[in-house]
C-alpha cells in the first residue's frame, strides 16, 4: 500500500513492458486504433465513475488501472505514429501544472481553493486560449457539460451576486415554461430551466450530476421492489393496479 518512489516507478515501467508485448504479440491489441480504443476508453471512465459513486475503493483501483492501460494504450500509438509517448505525455502535465500553480511554483499568492480556480482560468487565457469555455468539451453530457460552462464563466466574473438571485431566476424560467405553448417553446423553456436549476445547485454546493443519479438509483430500487412484488404474486407487472404499485413504492421507501 506504501509503496516507495522507486517502487512506483518500477510498476510503471512494467505496465510499459507488458503494454509493448501485448502490442507486438497480441492480435487484438495489435489492430487497435485511438478511433476503435475511443468508446472502451468512455466505457471505462463511466465504469470508474460508477465505482466511485459506490464508495467502492477495491473497484476503484480495478477501474483506475483499466484506464490507465488506455492512457497507456493511446501513448503507444502515438509514439508508433513518431507523434509523442508517454513521456512526452507526463512532462506536458508536468509543465501545466507548474505554470497554473504560481502559488507553489512562483510567487503568486491565494487565500482559498476559489481563486486557485480564477488563477487558473486567467493563465489559461494567458496561454493563448481563445474562449473561457473553449476546454468544456462538446461530448459531454448536457448535466456536467452545463455546470462546467457555469462555473467556468463564473471564474471571470460571469456570475450572480447571491443565491436569491439565482432563485428568483428559477421561478422566472418556471413561469416562462408554464406559459409556452408549442412544443418547440416549451422545449427552449424547459432547457433554460434545467439550465437555471444546475446554476442554483452550483450556488447551494450541490453537485448536480450527483444528486439526479442519485434519484436515478432510488428510482430503480424502488421500481424493482414492484417487480419483486409482482413475480412474488405470480404477475406481470402489467396485472397490478396503480394502487398496487403505489404501495410498493411507498413501501420501499421505509
Amino acid at each position: 500500500m506504501n509503496n516507495t518512489i522507486q517502487q512506483k516507478k518500477d510498476s510503471f515501467e512494467r505496465l510499459l513492458n507488458v503494454m509493448d508485448d501485448l502490442r507486438a504479440q497480441c492480435p487484438w491489441d495489435k489492430k487497435q486504433t485511438i478511433h476503435t480504443l475511443r468508446h472502451l476508453t468512455i466505457e471505462e471512465t463511466y465504469e470508474l465513475a460508477e465505482a466511485i459513486d459506490d464508495n467502492n475503493f477495491t473497484e476503484i483501483k480495478k477501474e483506475l488501472g483499466d484506464l490507465l492501460l488506455h492512457i497507456v494504450f493511446y501513448a503507444k500509438i502515438g509514439n508508433e505514429q513518431q507523434s509523442f509517448d508517454i513521456a512526452d505525455v507526463c512532462n506536458s502535465l508536468c509543465e501545466k501544472l507548474i505554470v497554473r500553480h504560481p502559488h507553489i511554483y512562483g510567487d503568486a499568492k491565494v487565500d482559498n481553493a476559489e481563486e486557485v480556480k480564477q488563477n487558473w482560468e486567467k493563465i489559461k487565457l494567458q496561454e493563448g486560449n481563445k474562449s473561457v469555455l473553449g476546454g468544456v468539451p462538446n461530448a459531454l453530457p448536457s448535466v456536467i457539460k452545463a455546470m462546467r460552462m457555469q462555473d467556468k464563466a463564473a471564474q471571470v466574473g460571469f456570475d450572480w451576486n447571491n443565491i436569491d438571485e439565482v432563485w428568483e431566476k428559477v421561478q422566472e424560467e418556471l413561469e416562462e415554461f408554464k406559459n409556452a405553448t408549442t412544443l418547440e417553446s416549451r422545449t427552449d423553456e424547459f432547457g433554460d430551466l434545467l439550465f437555471s436549476l444546475i446554476n442554483y445547485a452550483r450556488f447551494a454546493d450541490i453537485n448536480p450530476e450527483t444528486a439526479l443519479e442519485q434519484t436515478n438509483k432510488k428510482f430503480k430500487y424502488r421500481f424493482q421492489k414492484i417487480e419483486e412484488y409482482a413475480a412474488s404474486q405470480n404477475k406481470l407487472i402489467t396485472d397490478l393496479t396503480i394502487g398496487e404499485m403505489n404501495r410498493i413504492w411507498e413501501l420501499a421507501k421505509l
